[in-house]
């Protein structure tokens, strides 16, 4: 598998890392996607992927100021055009998975001529001031007993080593993202050696979070984005409810719902056959079998 590692640089002079795989004329671009590219390899057949890490996330510098974090999602929406520009392509796919399924949709809306197609797997609601029934979100004692464990570790938080706190932090909430406990090991998202991962949380709740709770996305927004999106959800996902992923697949003109029964955050990994054959059939421009409008 070809890799190339680089940084691209934003207008407001904040370096994005990322890691292009594969060698195809078809190229995607996959946010917040750098710890799963092992993960993904079986797509890569006949078309790039340019995984890369947000501005203030992994690799990828820190903001210096408020100017470069303060607009939260829409930084992330601008930074996708930046990297397709990057690397001269006139279409893109772009991938994106739980908030960054938020981020790829407003970039289709922003930027619809230049969005071939778009994934969303596990995203957050559109509409973050939505209470679903509880058939449509999924909330058990794991989800009650990691929650209690992370108020207890905030409370030691000021006397524990930083990375000691990260590495705590993950092992309380990597549970929430999986049905299968023997599927913990394969989550790779604890990435304790950098400072922007050890410090997120703090741009999550003051401006990420945020700016989408904000959003108040109308039928005209939806609208603009006609090209194909394939909404990929698990039913029994505790960080975003599947009633969110049937909203994206109904208000989007051109969307059908990929559902994984069973599933939780991270439906590659706990359906990996499903999941990973549909996203390849999709990219190769066909819609899975499996997914299905919604009326």
């Amino acid at each position: 598998m070809t890799t190339h590692e680089g940084y691209i640089t934003t207008a407001d002079e904040l370096r994005l890392f990322y890691r292009q795989t594969g060698t195809g004329p078809s190229v995607a671009l996959f946010i917040n996607g750098v710890p799963t590219v092992d993960d993904f390899a079986s797509i890569l057949e006949g078309r790039t992927i340019v995984f890369f890490d947000p501005r203030n996330r992994g690799r990828s510098d820190t903001a210096r100021d408020r100017s470069q974090i303060e607009r939260g999602v829409h930084h992330d929406v601008d930074d996708l055009e930046t990297i397709r520009t990057h690397f001269g392509v006139d279409q893109v796919d772009v991938i994106g998975h739980s908030y960054a399924g938020v981020t790829v949709a407003l970039y289709a809306m922003k930027h619809p001529s230049s969005v071939r197609r778009v994934v969303q797997i596990g995203s957050m609601a559109p509409d973050q001031s939505r209470e679903y029934p509880p058939d449509l979100r999924y909330a058990d004692e794991v989800l009650a007993n990691a929650l209690a464990q992370l108020g207890e570790l905030m409370k030691e938080q000021a006397t524990l080593d930083p990375v000691e706190m990260c590495r705590r932090f993950w092992t309380i909430i990597n549970p929430i993202y999986v049905m299968n406990p023997a599927d913990i090991v394969k989550l790779k998202w604890a990435r304790c050696d950098s400072a922007n991962e050890r410090n997120f949380m703090a741009p999550w709740v003051q401006y990420l979070q945020p700016s989408i709770q904000q959003l108040k996305l109308t039928a005209e927004d939806f609208g603009c984005a006609t090209m194909p999106v394939l909404v990929i959800h698990g039913t029994k996902d505790r960080s975003g409810p599947y009633g969110g992923a049937r909203d994206w697949a109904r208000l989007l003109p051109n969307a059908r719902l990929l559902t994984v029964h069973d599933a939780a955050h991270v439906p590659w990994i706990e359906a990996p056959g499903l999941v990973l054959d549909s996203i390849r059939t999709f990219l190769d421009g066909e819609w899975p079998a499996a997914a299905e409008r919604i009326a």
